[in-house]
């Protein structure tokens, strides 16, 4: 694992706050967030050998499902949090992924280097300006025709004060992403316990 951020950017951490990431993977669990990591790589449609790039990994849950079904393809993982990436790391042991620490806004990669990109659950911890950030270094770092398959939660209505949400109000997340040089798919939903309305953007660089 590397430090490979040339800026230091504040972060919301995956929790909110440092001191509950104890309780990550236990409300990974209790939620059933792992149907939503399923059908995430499930879209994605990966096939042997490609190259896969998981956005804001946290402790590694996605990256350790698609390397259950798909042990043929390369695995990364970027996260601004080391402790995260520290779990992460055990996790994925066995699995070859590739974890370091870096910004969402700020991929440390080549242009066109990878197949697939994951992002689960991140996009609302970003404000508006970040989030373009995110989706122009997600193109950039995808090959031509590449695939990004992005989970985040969805709200209904203007309920919320803070900025970062709001952009998630009903179909603002595909918009943003068409806007960035994609052309998405229809959202799939996912209604779970613990963080209500999920939406699955599958959406290809045109």
């Amino acid at each position: 694992m590397t430090e490979i951020s040339s800026q230091e950017r504040d972060y919301l951490p995956g929790m909110g706050k440092h001191y509950l990431l104890p309780f990550y993977d236990l409300l990974h669990r209790v939620s059933a967030l792992g149907r939503v990591h399923a059908e995430m790589v499930a879209l994605a449609r990966l096939r042997p050998g490609q190259r896969v790039l998981d956005v804001g990994c946290g402790t590694g849950n996605l990256l350790r499902a698609t390397a259950k079904r798909h042990p043929d393809v390369e695995l990364f993982g970027v996260d601004p949090d080391l402790k995260m990436l520290a779990r992460a790391e055990r996790k994925l042991r066995t699995a070859g992924a590739r974890l370091d620490r870096g910004y969402a806004q700020e991929l440390r990669f080549p242009d066109a280097s990878f197949d697939v990109v994951f992002s689960s659950l991140m996009l609302h911890h970003l404000d508006t300006s970040s989030k373009d950030e995110m989706l122009a270094e997600v193109r950039r770092v995808l090959k031509p025709q590449g695939l990004l398959v992005l989970a985040d939660a969805v709200f209904h209505h203007h309920g919320t004060s803070k900025e970062h949400l709001q952009d998630n109000v009903g179909d603002a997340v595909p918009k943003r992403i068409e806007a960035a040089g994609f052309t998405a798919e229809p959202t799939v939903l996912h209604k779970l316990r613990m963080f209500g309305t999920i939406g699955i953007e599958v959406a290809r660089v045109h």
